[in-house]
């Protein structure tokens, strides 16, 4: 069932980044479990409204479809990455907010005192555009640092990346940092970078292409190929009395986010107008010009 993050938070479907952001502030400081009368699961409800509402494309995805539609699911891409991998949308620092609200940062222990933490690692993760449309699975090597001692040694860590991922989104996978003895492991953020096909380029979750139509085939129909980011071939249909600039759409032959929000490929087509023409084709316009057309 969908979740309404808007009632979470307390605010209108039309409310603004600020007012947003104010909202969640006033949960998170009344829900904090280290709180006297705070309220675990509350406060997670809140951080994730927060985390889906904060960030524009999340939000216009949210609005769309609800909170199970394509990368949905907590404030991470729904498909899974592995125990402990999420997402971190418009750079929300807890540890920023938790000293607002006088708890400090990092984890807490009993009595309330703050429990130290590792440094948090950084990593490029760069993946083809096929990656970005289907989803893949990547290997990173992350130093392997105990109590800022680098034991010259690489930890090997496997990430589910899902597809519909866009281009500089961030990856969060907790406790994949620096590990820290007598406290808690730092995080590792895995910045994803997408390179560009020479085909296709995404709107949402549609891929989209351009395709040349000669004049015959947009006046009587016709039949093309197009090879996908897969290397399969798909054929596409022209339909006759095609007008300059109409669009193709094929439906769920786009970004592959489930079995019912996928995205479509979408065909923006160009009639070509011949420069120069035969006598027998230039006679052919003509007799069309005659009957009117």
């Amino acid at each position: 069932m969908s979740k309404d993050y808007y009632k979470t938070l307390g605010v209108d479907k039309g409310a603004s980044d600020a007012e947003i952001k104010k909202a969640f502030h006033k949960q998170a400081h009344k829900y904090h479990p280290d709180k006297n009368g705070g309220d675990d699961k509350k406060f997670k409800e809140a951080n994730e409204a927060y985390q889906t509402l904060s960030n524009k494309q999340k939000r216009q995805q949210y609005d769309q479809f609800g909170s199970d539609g394509p990368n949905m699911g907590g404030g991470g891409f729904g498909g899974g990455f592995g125990q402990g991998a999420q997402f971190d949308f418009g750079g929300v620092d807890m540890d920023d907010i938790l000293r607002q609200f006088g708890f400090g940062g990092g984890g807490f222990g009993f009595g309330g005192q703050r429990v130290p933490r590792g440094r948090d690692f950084q990593v490029t993760v760069q993946i083809e555009f096929r990656d970005m449309v289907y989803g893949t699975e990547k290997t990173v090597d992350v130093p392997d640092i105990i109590d800022g001692n680098d034991t010259n040694k690489n930890r090997q860590i496997k990430i589910n990346i899902p597809a519909g991922i866009q281009n500089g989104q961030t990856m969060r996978m907790d406790g994949a940092g620096e590990k820290l003895t007598g406290g808690e492991p730092g995080n590792l953020f895995l910045n994803i970078v997408v390179n560009k096909h020479k085909t296709f380029h995404r709107e949402s979750m549609h891929l989209i292409m351009n395709h040349d139509v000669k004049i015959t085939e947009a006046v009587l129909g016709g039949e093309f190929d197009v090879e996908m980011v897969d290397g399969k071939k798909l054929s596409v249909k022209i339909p006759a009395g095609l007008e300059s600039g109409q669009v193709l759409r094929v439906r769920g032959k786009g970004i592959q986010a489930g079995t019912f929000h996928n995205g479509d490929l979408l065909i923006k087509t160009n009639i070509l107008i011949p420069k120069k023409l035969s006598k027998k084709a230039k006679k052919a316009i003509e007799e069309l010009k005659e009957e009117g057309m």
